[in-house]
């Protein structure tokens, strides 16, 4: 028997954006154990805002399990937070969106690389050119000098876990980054994307640079952090039409403030109406328009309306669960 490191992940209790945790477990086994055979592990909630004192223990339920390209024999453990008896914590969000393996998820996470409390590239006391150059850029003074090696191998660290990326650039502000993940049902994309946090996070330790999520760390003329997301239903992708189309637009308008709760706190700094955002107090959707809060793509349109469509009003610090959750909660919601 071979002895394995599970580092088991969990959602904390605090708000309004719940942080990661992880502690980790030493277990043999035969051989790269399956879901089921990972035990339910117990945790101290009064230290994660989850529990009092008196009654503190809460307890992790192995949901998902990814190899760790950083350990021998390790596996990262992703989990919800249970109540004792058995029912799921009121943190725990997962336990409760709807899912369907049907529904395909493209979530497009950005982020800032930040340094000595500012985004790596910013020289000290100022401010670096406008925005312009840096997106998808190339060269030190674009990217500066750690941001691609960490980027890189947060990649590499993600494809092994076989999360499934489909891309990583920079982004327009400078030091700020994105990479886009791709999968199906709702608690599948929300894992992955977790878990891919997590990577990144325990990455940028080794490098003494930390992870901003927030929408909108830079005031002025910088771009906000989004967590747009791409999204395709069955019935989107082979059926489709126009007529269902805009039932499905009128269904995002009237149930737009429901969306927005869940769709990362401070959002009004960041949807404006600037920047490539509409205004959080409105609803569009436009072709291929990035002003929108649901950008059509030109290959659904001329498909008959039929492929994907990208909600761009989640923000960097959203909840994958709670985002994709209410996503398809609409999307149930208009007859076929």
């Amino acid at each position: 028997m071979a002895k394995y490191r599970l580092d088991y992940i969990w959602l904390d209790g605090y708000t309004p954006v719940q942080n990661l945790r992880t502690k980790c477990m030493l277990k043999e086994f035969d051989e790269f154990p399956t879901l089921d055979q990972l035990p339910d592990w117990g945790f101290d909630g009064s230290s994660t805002k989850q529990a009092e004192g008196g009654d503190s223990d809460c307890v992790l339920k192995p949901v998902a399990l990814y190899p760790d390209g950083t350990r021998e024999n390790g596996i990262l453990v992703m989990c919800e937070v249970m109540l004792p008896d058995g029912t799921p914590h009121p943190t725990n969000a997962r336990a409760t969106i709807p899912d369907d393996p049907g529904t395909w998820f493209g979530f497009e996470q950005e982020y800032f690389l930040m340094q000595d409390g500012v985004p790596l590239g910013f020289p000290k006391g100022g401010y670096p050119n406008p925005q312009g150059e840096y997106y998808c850029g190339v060269g030190f003074k674009n990217i500066g000098g750690l941001a691609r090696e960490i980027t890189d191998t947060h990649l590499d660290l993600c494809l092994y876990a076989g999360i499934n990326h489909e891309g990583i650039n920079a982004e327009v502000a400078k030091g700020q980054w994105e990479f886009q993940v791709f999968a199906k049902g709702s608690k599948k994309a929300a894992d992955d994307i977790w878990v891919a946090r997590f990577l990144l996070l325990r990455l940028t330790e080794e490098y003494e640079v930390d992870v901003e999520w927030h929408c909108k760390p830079l005031t002025g003329d910088w771009n906000g952090s989004g967590m747009h997301a791409n999204f395709s239903t069955e019935h989107l992708r082979e059926v489709g039409g126009k007529e269902y189309f805009e039932r499905l637009m009128a269904a995002f308008e009237e149930n737009c403030e429901e969306h927005i709760a869940v769709y990362g706190p401070d959002n009004d700094k960041r949807l404006t109406g600037l920047h490539e955002t509409q205004s959080i107090d409105m609803f569009s959707w436009g072709i291929a328009d990035r002003g929108a809060s649901i950008r059509v793509p030109h290959s659904f349109a001329k498909n008959d309306w039929k492929g994907y469509l990208e909600d761009r009003r989640p923000n960097s610090q959203g909840d994958p669960y709670k985002i994709a959750g209410r996503i398809l909660q609409t999307v149930q919601s208009v007859a076929k």
